[in-house]
């Protein structure tokens, strides 16, 4: 067999090492580690964004050695299969809120969606980013996951129907709404004498649309970002739950990090919150009133009564038997009294 190697052939390759050369090294090899990232929200949503904002830079700052791949909108499932999923080992990172199915494996998880408890970011941040925040880091580490330092913002919920709006308790009497499969979710609205139904957010624009549900709750970034503004006349600012994401992973997979790399990671993903939380909370002022261009009607709720009636009903008295004196007074110790 001839060795010999036309001139065409020669140039090629010369053209094609030059070209190697001239590229990255961090592009010119695959990634020593390889993350996937799972959400729950459309990829136009602020989390994704920053999230994907996050990838880059982590990209670059490594060298290309760690690499995040994100897959939004339950691209892998709904979010107790991505918790499944993120136990085994087949999903390295989950981003889930604490009041969702991470209260399944971690019931004091749920505490930061007690209703009406917060007033304004001013207390979320405190609360999350102080005692609270620390105390329910500890109980998820212990739970098997690791999870990143700070919590990731959805903003605070307000409810959404194509009836009325709702003003006072009595409105939601009877009312069939979509809540999270969460056990808080549904004793909060049971408390409130509405009927609601867990159900997962993928779920839910088809239910509207054919009022296997009246209603919904979410911030307004979920809201327009999943379009439900399409099948809702009404929101009422009733601000009765934050709600956002911890940043969660795979103890084993963490583990396999060198730990340079998962200081530079776990910089990058503190970092990227941070700015996501800044864009949320603006964003969701913003939506308010493309939302109200497209024909959404809001009305500003007085939370006064919707707290007495939760009080009256036992709500806060049960979940601070089930969540524990110590939690519950760092959760007070942020929000003040809750009756």
């Amino acid at each position: 067999m001839s060795t010999s190697i036309t001139r065409r052939a020669f140039g090629a390759i010369v053209a094609s090492t030059a070209i190697s050369a001239a590229l990255p090294l961090r592009f010119a090899h695959a990634a020593e580690y390889t993350f996937k990232m799972g959400t729950n929200v459309p990829a136009t949503h602020p989390l994704n964004v920053h999230l994907s904002q996050a990838a880059d830079k982590v990209k670059t700052e490594t060298n290309g050695r760690f690499e995040l791949q994100l897959f939004p909108n339950n691209q892998l499932g709904a979010d107790s299969d991505m918790l499944s999923q993120l136990r085994s080992g087949a999903l390295e990172c989950f981003l889930n809120s604490g009041v969702n199915v991470l209260s399944t494996l971690i019931p004091a998880a749920a505490i930061s969606g007690v209703g009406f408890a917060f007033k304004g970011y001013s207390e979320v941040w405190s609360a999350l980013d102080g005692k609270l925040g620390a105390n329910l880091r500890g109980q998820i580490n212990k739970g098997g996951l690791v999870v990143m330092d700070k919590v990731w913002d959805n903003g605070f919920r307000m409810i959404t129907n194509s009836s009325k709006p709702i003003t006072k308790p009595n409105d939601l009497e009877g009312m069939k709404i979509r809540v999270p499969v969460s056990a808080l979710w549904l004793s909060l609205f049971k408390a409130l004498g509405a009927a609601p139904t867990g159900m997962n957010f993928a779920e839910v624009y088809t239910a509207l649309q054919t009022k296997v549900v009246d209603g919904q709750e979410n911030p307004p970034a979920i809201i327009a970002a999943a379009k439900l503004n399409e099948v809702q006349t009404y929101a009422s600012v009733t601000n009765h739950m934050w709600d956002g994401w911890w940043f969660l992973m795979n103890r084993r997979a963490w583990g396999q990090v060198p730990p340079d790399l998962q200081e530079t990671v776990s910089k990058i993903i503190n970092e990227s919150c941070v700015a996501q939380r800044a864009d949320v909370a603006q964003k969701n002022i913003d939506l308010r009133k493309d939302l109200a261009a497209s024909g959404m009607i809001f009305n500003e709720v007085d939370p006064a009564p919707f707290r007495s009636k939760l009080s009256e009903a036992g709500f806060y008295k049960e979940w601070r038997g089930k969540f524990g004196e110590e939690a519950w007074a760092l959760l007070e110790e942020s929000v003040g009294k809750l009756a």
